[in-house]
């Protein structure tokens, strides 16, 4: 019985310090600016841009949205002077840095609207973000919903957020 209560112990204090090294880093991470433009009728794709800050080197490997039935990472590349869009699997976020997604060529897609996105509403995003040689990490932010005819000029006060992993 010993044994038992001794291993369930070392487990414990594994966790325990997992779980405080998740916490430490939970200010590591900046997410900012966060923002899509109001759906039209009939619409059911959505593209997000943000901004993204980590202390260390990271990458964004994820996204999610309860508002969509699939959420991608995607770049804009231009071919032949044809603007193409291309998932990607990774957007690296190098230490230190801040990343605005719509500047590096990059952006978030959600496809399959379960509902349209309506001005001054919000739009809940689980970010999947991978630190340093750490699995990923979960971050919850939401964007802010713009006009449709919104450009990504525009500054908000409160854009600036730190973000908790969970």
């Amino acid at each position: 019985m010993s044994n038992i209560i001794r291993f369930g112990c070392i487990a414990a204090a594994l966790l325990a310090c997992f779980a405080g090294y998740a916490a430490g880093n939970a200010g590591d991470i900046e997410i900012g600016g966060a923002w899509t433009r109001a759906s039209a009728p009939g619409q059911e794709t959505a593209g997000v841009d943000l901004n993204i800050t980590s202390k260390q080197a990271a990458a964004l490997v994820g996204v999610s949205s309860p508002v969509a039935k699939t959420a991608e990472l995607h770049t804009m590349t231009s071919e032949n002077g044809v603007m193409k869009m291309h998932e990607v699997n990774t957007i690296e976020l190098p230490a230190g840095k801040s990343v605005n997604l719509r500047e590096s060529g990059y952006h978030l897609m959600l496809f399959g609207l379960k509902a349209p996105l309506k001005e001054g509403g919000t739009v809940p995003l689980t970010l999947s973000i991978r630190v340093g040689k750490q699995g990923p990490v979960k971050i919850n932010t939401k964007a802010e919903v713009r006009a449709l005819t919104a450009t990504g000029d525009a500054t908000h006060e409160a854009d600036h957020q730190h973000m908790h992993m969970h």
